[in-house]
């Protein structure tokens, strides 16, 4: 019997019409169903494999920890334990391909590129297959899959995963329209955040973003959100919402760009000074305060998450002066909650204080 098993496999494989053999097989399931991301289910030997996972969206932020729920059982019940086997990947989005993430067979579990060491499969119930993930990173929002292959049969279920955060609009420090895509995806990542996508967009548009500049989002098309309709923004004659200019070509075209930062675990504050500071000077006066010059994602979120609140305008990383304010007044600029912008002055000017970011 020891080596009948493998020939048979191998057989098998070459047979026309089966299914691409990869250590499981897999049926077509004239009978099964899938129910959408909260239940999914398929009919074996008068059995249903049933998988479930939330329908709601899971929110969390950068650092955490997060349990991506999943448990499967049978219909009718089984009375004893059946071997499966457990597949999460993260699904393909904008370009970025699947990525494996966990495999389990029994006790036996495989992590694979960067959730090596983070990852692990929580088992504290029968039948709980559920994905628990540490030190969340920018990159791990998305959607997952938690597949349950039991012999012949594999059913599913999707968890949509999204970090807390803010979209934010950059331009190059030399003006409007300067950013190919692969650029904008830099600019972002320095900044600590990463290029937008459309649904962070639509959400920021939906809590009032309105901006007039086209920008980057992480599926290579340009858009920006309107709130309010005027002429130099496509017209008075177009209802607000998120215009687009589509797909664009990621290495000729140049727009600005929407960022997504997240909230931080750090502090981010106005450096008390005696005086006003060069750049050069700002660096190194929040060095010598334990900290670092903040960028503007982090000054974003800071105001976003934790409300920091300061009508004097500093120096950040990239070399803007820029400062938010939450609780809009008469003499903090514009009568809305925002981070301001000086743009980019002269980084010998000695106009402006410091924000520092000391990480936790």
């Amino acid at each position: 019997m020891g080596l009948r098993l493998p020939i048979l496999l191998l057989l098998l494989c070459c047979v026309s019409g089966l299914p691409f053999y990869n250590g499981f097989y897999y049926s077509n399931r004239p009978n099964g169903r899938n129910l959408g991301n909260s239940y999914s289910e398929g009919i074996f030997n008068g059995v249903k494999l049933v998988v479930e996972t939330p329908e709601e969206t899971l929110f969390s932020h950068r650092g955490a920890n997060v349990t991506l729920p999943c448990r499967y059982h049978y219909e009718p019940a089984l009375a004893s334990p059946r071997p499966v086997r457990i597949k999460w990947w993260k699904l393909s989005e904008n370009g970025v391909p699947e990525q494996d993430v966990l495999v389990a067979i029994g006790l036996r579990q495989r992590t694979f590129g960067d959730y090596r060491g983070r990852v692990r499969l929580r088992q504290d119930r029968a039948r709980e297959v559920s994905l628990e993930i540490r030190d969340l990173r920018l990159e791990d929002y998305g959607r997952y899959r938690c597949e349950v292959i039991d012999g012949l049969e594999d059913e599913s279920g999707l968890v949509e995963l999204e970090l807390r955060g803010v979209v934010f609009p950059y331009q190059h420090p030399q003006g409007r329209y300067k950013f190919n895509f692969h650029e904008a995806q830099q600019a972002c990542e320095e900044q600590d955040a990463v290029v937008a996508s459309f649904e962070q967009l639509f959400r920021a548009w939906e809590e009032g973003l309105d901006w007039c500049n086209a920008g980057w989002l992480q599926d290579a098309s340009v858009q920006y959100p309107v709130t309010q309709a005027r002429r130099p923004c496509g017209g008075l004659g177009l209802a607000p919402g998120v215009r687009s200019y589509g797909p664009r070509h990621r290495r000729l075209h140049r727009y600005d760009v929407f960022c997504f930062a997240v909230a931080l675990r750090g502090q981010v504050y106005y450096l008390e000074h005696p005086e006003k500071l060069t750049l050069a000077e700002a660096r190194e006066a929040c060095r010598e305060d334990g900290a670092q010059i903040a960028k503007v994602g982090q000054l974003f979120a800071a105001w976003k998450f934790r409300g920091l609140d300061r009508c004097d305008a500093g120096w950040l990383a990239d070399g803007s002066a820029r400062y938010p304010v939450a609780h809009p007044r008469s003499n903090c600029g514009a009568l809305e909650p925002g981070v301001r912008s000086f743009g980019f002055p002269d980084p010998h000017s000695r106009q402006y204080g410091v924000y520092c970011y000391r990480p936790r």
